[in-house]
């Protein structure tokens, strides 16, 4: 189990932004996509209590909706996850 879960959709541009930046950066995830089920729609709204995706969800139940780039970076290196 990686140290991320990504709930997203394939075409949601955000959610192609955080995939291709955790891609880049060498970053293991878990992906949920929220299209194809919706028992993954739903934890994902459960999480954020919201329905806007990406949902990214850290192991210490830290999440983030719809971050920026710099957002995402930065909680990431919070956990040690990249340099």
């Amino acid at each position: 189990m990686a140290e991320i879960e990504f709930y997203g959709a394939d075409w949601c541009g955000d959610c192609r932004r955080s995939k291709s930046l955790l891609n880049t950066l060498g970053v293991e995830y878990d992906m949920f996509d929220v299209e194809q089920s919706k028992e993954n729609a739903d934890r994902a709204q459960a999480i954020s209590g919201r329905t806007n995706i990406p949902v990214i969800k850290f192991a210490d139940g830290v999440h983030l909706v719809e971050p920026s780039d710099a957002v995402l970076h930065a909680e990431l290196k919070i956990r040690g996850l990249v340099a």
